[in-house]
């Protein structure tokens, strides 16, 4: 069985801001998943704190350029924050996915977050971010399907969750903790599993 270049590009919850070992961060976990299934894999990191969807064309043409066959895209939290258009936002991540496709990866993207579970969000806004974070997540899921990407998003059971329960969250009350990561990667391992497989096509 060949190995499975596994690429993970995005933000900081690519990158796993708030877990205390790398074992806990999602591409790790996910890694855990497809070796499990009896995948031989190779794990890269591409994502960088603080990226914004304008910054993914460095992490794509890096990943093209090291050779990948499966890439997760995880992005938009830090464009709902920066206003980032939908239609802008979306464009780019487009491109990437098309990129990336065409370099010969099957590409998982998981949607922007919605931001109104963070607790620094004022009750009297939440309405407005949790439609915000919506549509873009929309627009975001429309551009990589087009471009022949795959759709993890993550949906309003897994938001409650954390909604419900401050132990989800890191200490500065924004990214997940340990256990919110294990959470996200439970939401993405069907989709990530279901690319993998042989008749997949990937």
């Amino acid at each position: 069985m060949s190995t499975i270049r596994f690429h993970v590009l995005g933000d900081s919850l690519a990158v796993g801001v708030g877990c205390t070992s790398p074992e806990q961060t999602i591409g790790h976990r996910l890694a855990t998943v497809l070796r499990g299934d009896g995948h031989r894999i190779d794990l890269s990191v591409h994502a960088v704190s603080g990226a914004r969807s304008t910054d993914l064309a460095r992490q794509v043409h890096a990943s093209a350029a090291a050779g990948v066959d499966l890439a997760l895209v995880v992005i938009g939290a830090n464009d709902l924050t920066s206003f980032t258009a939908p239609a802008v936002g979306a464009r780019l991540v487009q491109d990437a996915v098309a990129h990336l496709v065409g370099a010969g990866a099957a590409v998982v993207v998981a949607t922007a977050p919605d931001l109104s579970i963070v607790s620094h969000v004022p009750p009297a806004y939440r309405d407005l971010v949790r439609q915000a974070s919506r549509l873009y997540a929309e627009a975001q899921s429309d551009a990589a399907t087009r471009a022949g990407g795959t759709v993890a998003a993550l949906g309003p059971d897994l938001f409650d969750r954390f909604r419900s329960d401050p132990a989800l969250f890191s200490a500065d009350r924004f990214h997940p903790s340990p256990a919110g990561y294990a959470l996200i990667a439970e939401a993405l391992s069907p989709c990530v599993r279901l690319v993998t497989r042989p008749d997949s096509g990937s």
